[in-house]
């Protein structure tokens, strides 16, 4: 009887190195040079740029603000329906201008004239901005998901690849890393992930689980990891901290949070607050 316990605490030992070693590959990244990587964990990150009460987020003056004060901007990149690459959070258009239509079924000489929150501000493109920013600060640009990942992924890369400036690119979607990592390795790259609580009806219970524990980081081989601050105690991210993966933890929205977000993750995205 003794013999057979050994036996199958040996075969549970094994069972469970096993599993551990596939889980550690599951959700390993590539790590930066720390050369590449400091801007990443030095300076905090406008969301949607440096918007205000009076400023909208992700539009010029919400970046030109941003770059006043010397903070990395954060932005969102998507397709209208003739594939211009706008910089746009929301799938459609009426909170930030009373426009009902999606985004996707939208040409650009139509949306380029809607204004952003009653004020003069437009939706500029993502060419525009990277003029304008010209790597006064870093820039991390958010690519949403979409019909077209690979097309959206290409683009944003054209527009990118001569870029002189500090920038990365960061999305909730895995797949569009993986392009990243396959066809242009020298960019910076972030996996989004978090609860998945709220906002997140168009994904399945699995894909839930998959993402919110990184187990796609094997295919994406991200650089960093920006995580909902809610959930930073993830296994998945607490692993990759102890890794020297930079953690960087999203939305900030007051000081108390933004004590307990330096306690646990090397930077911080931010919204209503000034770091």
């Amino acid at each position: 009887m003794e013999r057979i316990k050994k036996m199958t605490l040996s075969i549970v030992t094994v069972i469970v190195v096993i599993l551990a070693g596939v889980y550690s590959y599951l959700i390993s990244g590539d790590n930066l040079e720390e050369k590449e990587a400091s801007w990443i964990i030095e300076i905090p990150i406008a969301h949607r740029g440096l918007d205000n009460g009076s400023i909208p987020e992700n539009s010029m003056a919400a970046f030109r603000n941003a770059i006043e004060k010397g903070y990395t901007i954060e932005l969102d990149v998507q397709f209208t329906k003739d594939k211009e690459l706008i910089v746009f959070h929301d799938d459609d258009l009426s909170r930030l201008t009373n426009d009902n239509r999606k985004v996707k079924d939208v040409n650009y000489q139509e949306l380029k004239n809607l204004k952003l929150e009653n004020t003069d501000e437009k939706i500029p493109t993502l060419k525009e901005v990277v003029e304008m920013v010209d790597n006064q600060v870093p820039l991390i640009i958010e690519i949403k998901d979409g019909e077209d990942i690979i097309g959206l992924s290409e683009k944003t890369y054209n527009i990118m690849k001569n870029y002189k400036g500090r920038y990365a690119i960061q999305s909730f979607n895995p797949f569009i890393l993986e392009w990243f990592k396959n066809n242009a390795s020298e960019v910076i790259r972030g996996q989004l992930s978090g609860t998945f609580r709220e906002d997140a009806e168009s994904l399945k219970f699995y894909e839930k689980l998959v993402i919110k524990n990184l187990l796609l980081n094997f295919k994406s081989k991200p650089n960093f990891i920006a995580y909902e601050l809610d959930g930073v105690n993830n296994l998945s991210v607490k692993l990759l901290k102890g890794r020297n993966y930079p953690i960087i933890s999203w939305t900030i929205e007051n000081e108390e949070d933004m004590k307990k977000a330096y306690e646990s993750t090397d930077n911080i995205i931010f919204d209503n607050i000034l770091p």
